[in-house]
């Protein structure tokens, strides 16, 4: 099995979360993991599942026309105007993908920490849960730390979350790192072939530069309209 890195590419916000979600439905050869980070044409905001839109309208100002989703994966209110946003996927039968949530999340978080700490920053994983339990109700990603996120060691400012989605293929992880929390020093490009480096070792295998999926033309065209539509958004 190769950990598949895909070319970066720029997107909508519900072409994006359509591409991730086509990523754990479509497998080019059997047992390939697959990782890409990416990018969004227009300001951004995407939130979990399982979220209120009410409370997703509230939290964000009258004066922004930002592009807004709802995610294939859970987790809070994201503001990708200035993140690093990835996503990873695991084929179905891997001990990640076997794993419970909490173990996969940490995983790949510690890979993730570790490759920031060669960029300088004093990342760590937060090893202690929150006193009061959140994550069933609606929630801002970035302003809290939840279990096996990523940290700022020194100040306690989170840098790093994610949320996940599994199915009969596999795990979806779809994360997304402050960039000022990190702090300005870091070298993006450095950071995203080390990381990757280490997710490959830490999944017992090589990390490969892989052209994009053929996807058919009119099952990503069908699934972006899907997670543009006011259904999909307004689903909660």
């Amino acid at each position: 099995m190769n950990l598949e890195i895909l070319p970066v590419r720029l997107a909508g916000a519900a072409e994006n979360m359509a591409i991730d979600f086509l990523l754990l439905q479509r497998y080019p050869r059997a047992g390939s993991a697959r990782f890409r980070h990416y990018g969004w044409r227009a300001p951004a905001y995407t939130f979990g599942f399982s979220q209120k839109i009410a409370f997703v309208r509230s939290q964000i100002s009258s004066e922004e026309v930002p592009e807004l989703c709802r995610r294939p994966t859970g987790g809070g209110l994201v503001d990708h105007r200035h993140d690093w946003t990835y996503a990873l996927v695991i084929p179905r039968g891997h001990r990640w993908e076997e794993q419970r949530a909490l173990q996969s999340y940490r995983a790949i978080h510690a890979a993730l920490a570790a490759a920031l700490i060669v960029q300088g920053v004093p990342a760590e994983i937060q090893a202690v849960a929150p006193a009061d339990d959140l994550s069933v109700g609606p929630s801002v990603c970035f302003q809290r730390a939840e279990l096996y996120d990523v940290v700022h060691a020194l100040s306690g400012e989170k840098i790093a979350g994610a949320a996940q989605k599994r199915n009969k293929n596999g795990l979806l992880f779809q994360g997304s790192i402050g960039r000022a929390a990190a702090g300005s020093a870091v070298d993006w490009e450095l950071f995203h072939g080390d990381f990757c480096a280490r997710l490959a070792t830490a999944l017992e295998t090589e990390a490969a530069p892989t052209p994009w999926p053929e996807f058919h033309e009119d099952e990503v065209s069908g699934l972006v309209e899907q997670y543009a539509s006011s259904d999909w958004i307004d689903y909660r």
